[in-house]
């Protein structure tokens, strides 16, 4: 027998199973969320559901918004449940489920609805995860994308905006004409400095209509910087079926994900900020080191077992940090040319956190799968790899591993394995990445030459030349020997 997730069946949970034991109705929203998806919710949500179990802050409860159509699947979900997770964590050493209370509404999927909300002064943070393609960051430049539809859009219909950042320009107009504070915006995406990037985007919007309105804002909101992490797998039947199956609880909209988190902040909220540090956050006054250790070790790693893994035939991330073949390859990689481009942290040691992260990769509860890690290769290559690489050409250091990486990814846009199994599109620009990718076979600078993904460094000859080699390699001699290859040095 399982119990249908609601506010109403709290009490009738199975006793192993945590829920809020705060008054849910006694809490007020001071945080506007955009993109209320999993790892919003086994991160940010998570954090604030331990704070207000321990009395404090009940004046920060979470309000989610969406802005994509694809968005109302997940309110509706949740709606039925009264905006209730059932969150459950993978540890190797057993599983563990509570339900988390923090986020008490959820707007309509439409611009007026987000727009009256972040005007409310009660609203003090304006945070995000809308992933680290919707910042509107044009790749040849690695400014403010002012030609993208969007903008285009926004920039002419400022009082009817469909982007995120459209919306907020509203609501910060309204809330300055009125005379209320402005909110802070908070980015927990994948970024290298994402505060940096959204202040940008936000401010190169109002730009195009309302220059008065840019400066005002960069005079006076803030956009502090965060580091998340968390491995959050997406959600399908089987972690439904799990939920129900062993915690019995019938959940729509279930989050399984690892047993660690960090979250390092900036701490510059001048409106306030819910007392985070209290269960676990760290607030420092410059976040970029922690943000590029997790960001070129982590979030770069996953790249790097991601398309040798989709190559080999692996399915499970598990299955592939079983593989020594593929765990030699980025234990070389991460130790001979991306940790000597990561400054030292005080009291952290980059040796012992790459073993922490070989350790988490390899979890089996998690379940993460190669397919999820080779998403957006678009989008993700240059946000975790070429700036990597940008840095060891600066220094004329080795680049091999960084080249053959990016030979894996070439390899993986052909559309298959190495055993010939097809490969499912999963980037925006898939067909112009497998025709680059099928044309470098014979001249591998054609790969390259994507000047949206790789910038001035289409005509770098340094990395051409390593590029080459490499995946003449993966041609020749195929994956393994490849991999070997660097791994021996």
């Amino acid at each position: 027998m399982t119990t249908a997730l609601s506010q109403s069946t709290l009490s009738d949970l199975p006793a192993d199973v945590g829920r809020p034991d705060y008054d849910r109705s006694a809490l007020r929203a001071g945080i506007l969320h955009v993109g209320v998806g999993n790892f919003h919710r086994a991160h940010m949500a998570w954090y604030l559901d331990r704070l207000f179990a321990t009395g404090c802050d009940h004046d920060w409860a979470l309000v989610g918004a969406g802005v994509r159509p694809g968005d109302a699947d997940m309110r509706d979900r949740l709606a039925a449940q009264d905006w209730l997770s059932t969150l459950v964590e993978l540890d190797p050493e057993g599983l563990s489920a509570r339900v988390l209370g923090s986020m008490i509404d959820f707007l309509p999927i439409d611009p007026k609805a987000v727009i009256s909300a972040m005007s409310d002064p009660a609203i003090r943070i304006v945070s995000l995860t809308i992933t680290e393609g919707g910042y509107y960051v044009d790749a040849k430049t690695d400014g403010f994308d002012a030609s993208h539809a969007d903008m285009v859009h926004d920039a002419a219909h400022p009082d009817t905006p469909r982007s995120v950042f459209g919306m907020m320009l509203a609501a910060i107009r309204a809330r300055r004409d009125a005379g209320h504070a402005p909110f802070t915006v908070l980015s927990c995406d994948n970024l290298p400095e994402n505060g940096h990037v959204c202040a940008r985007t936000l401010r190169g919007l109002a730009a195009l209509s309302d220059p008065d309105l840019a400066d005002w804002i960069a005079a006076n909101i803030a956009f502090p910087n965060s580091m998340v992490d968390c491995i959050t797998p997406a959600t399908s039947d089987r972690e439904r079926d799990l939920v129900r199956d062993r915690f019995g609880i019938t959940d729509a909209a279930p989050v399984v994900c690892e047993p660690f988190r960090q979250w390092v902040l900036e701490d510059n909220f001048p409106q306030g900020r819910p007392a985070l540090e209290q269960v676990g956050a760290e607030f420092v006054q410059d976040v970029s080191r922690h943000e590029l250790m997790k960001l070129r070790i982590l979030n770069g790693g996953h790249a790097a077992i991601a398309y040798a893994g989709a190559l080999l035939g692996h399915h499970f991330v598990h299955d592939a940090m079983a593989d020594a073949r593929i765990v030699d390859w980025l234990t070389a990689l991460e130790t001979r040319e991306v940790i000597p481009t990561l400054h030292p942290i005080p009291g952290v040691s980059y040796d012992d956190y790459l073993q922490l992260i070989l350790q988490r990769f390899s979890n089996p509860r998690i379940g993460d799968t190669i397919p999820r890690l080779c998403l957006d290769g678009s989008n993700r290559q240059p946000k975790f790899i070429l700036p990597t690489l940008r840095d060891r050409l600066a220094a004329d250091a080795s680049i091999d591993g960084l080249a053959l990486e990016l030979a894996l990814w070439c390899r993986y846009c052909e559309g298959t394995t190495q055993d010939g199994a097809p490969i499912a599109p999963n980037d925006a620009q898939h067909e112009q990445l497998k025709a680059n990718a099928l044309a470098a076979r014979n001249d591998p600078a054609a790969f390259l030459a994507n000047a949206a993904i790789f910038g001035n460094l289409s005509d770098d000859a340094s990395l051409q030349q390593a590029f080459a080699a490499q995946l003449r390699g993966l041609h020749e001699k195929g994956v393994a020997p490849t991999l070997a290859a660097y791994v021996a040095g």
